[in-house]
């Protein structure tokens, strides 16, 4: 059975996200040391993604 065509687009499309998951920005606050094991996930500052 063959994809459908509009599906195979979306597969294709790879464009700037600015906003990121919740689990991106624990690794990039981690990675700037904004952020520690043992902290709240919930209310987290707002990051922008690395370019």
């Amino acid at each position: 059975m063959s994809m459908h065509p509009s599906l195979k687009a979306a597969n294709k499309i790879v464009t700037k996200r600015n906003v990121l998951k919740r689990y991106e920005r624990i690794d990039l606050l981690t990675k700037r040391g904004q952020w520690k094991e043992g902290d709240r996930a919930l209310g987290l500052r707002k990051t922008k993604p690395e370019v």
